[in-house]
């Protein structure tokens, strides 16, 4: 059965999958705008926006680690991480390939060093104990099981016991089936981009919100996607799974 994403409002939002949601990004990026770093910046302010309102008022005393992948998943955790710097939280961030990052994701990553961004390596992570983890690491993206690097990322998160707020998809679940062919994350909370996937599964969103990229509906509609925006005034909703 085709799962249906539903608003508090009862509005339905349609679900795409990898395929279609790459298509979407590409026409944005060389047709309709926004750019690449635009949407990437979209996605990491609304995530960081998205952390704070999940700590509530002990966002000023959290610890929060940000496990980031070299792709634009990873860009969008990254920059996530400097607005989080930007406001004095204590964030440190872990790259789960820092020497195959992708030009959008090296330029957030100069810009989170200019914000006094700290880095930790994975093997600083063991015996952490953060307030929250945002996992970046994989987005629609994923093609079987995850890389080793990004694996044990996984694993720590898993054995951590600390609530994971993820970007987009949680790491390690197919975007178009829901299927784990590897090491997954099970978020507490999902913050996923501009359209729900139709691999998101309940058993590892946790709660799901979706946020606004700023992609104009024409992008949708050129690849046959009816799409009315569900936001109003708002640039996140929250999104249940009828």
């Amino acid at each position: 059965m085709t799962a249906r994403f539903v608003t508090e409002d009862g509005v339905e939002v349609p679900a795409v999958t990898a395929a279609q949601m790459r298509e979407i990004d590409r026409g944005a990026i060389e047709e309709t705008g926004p750019t690449l770093l635009q949407m990437m910046e979209h996605a990491g302010r609304s995530l960081a926006r998205e952390s704070l309102d999940r700590l509530g008022e002990s966002w000023r005393r959290a610890r929060i680690v940000v496990l980031a992948g070299p792709g634009g998943n990873g860009g969008g955790g990254i920059c996530a991480a400097r607005h989080l710097a930007n406001r004095g939280v204590d964030v440190r961030l872990c790259l789960a390939a820092p020497d195959r990052l992708g030009d959008a994701a090296i330029f957030q990553r100069e810009i989170y060093a200019q914000a006094g961004g700290q880095e930790v390596a994975r093997g600083a992570l063991d015996g952490a104990r953060p307030t929250l983890i945002i996992d970046a690491l994989l987005g629609y993206s994923l093609r079987g099981a995850p890389r080793p690097d990004m694996a044990a990322l996984i694993r720590w998160a898993a054995s951590s016991g600390i609530p994971v707020l993820a970007l987009d998809v949680p790491s390690g679940v197919d975007a178009t089936t829901g299927e784990t062919p590897g090491d997954a994350v099970t978020a507490t909370w999902t913050l996923t981009l501009a359209l729900p996937k139709t691999g998101l599964r309940a058993a590892y969103t946790g709660d799901l919100v979706l946020a606004d990229l700023g992609i104009p509906a024409a992008a949708f509609r050129r690849i046959g996607i009816p799409y009315t925006s569900p936001f109003g005034t708002r640039f996140r909703v929250p999104l249940r799974l009828e």
